[in-house]
């Protein structure tokens, strides 16, 4: 069972979630799209959710780069 967070004050992002088993970075977009980031340990997550931290700036700088796709959970 995933559990989605909801994600305020981001134009890019509505939801994110982690899954620390496989270290995948879950991310729901406005258009209800559901995205996989893999290879991603709790290091790069707790970036990713620091305060301040710009969801769409993170996710083209660093998340991108990872093993991505459409999430079909």
């Amino acid at each position: 069972m995933i559990t989605w967070s909801p994600v305020e004050g981001s134009k890019r992002v509505v939801a994110e979630a982690y899954v620390q088993e496989t270290e995948t970075i879950l991310v729901r977009f406005p258009n209800g799209v559901e995205w996989y980031y893999s290879a991603c340990p709790q290091a790069v997550w707790q970036e990713f959710t620091a305060n301040g931290q710009s969801h769409g700036e993170y996710i083209a700088r660093v998340l991108d780069a990872k093993p991505n796709g459409r999430w079909n959970g």
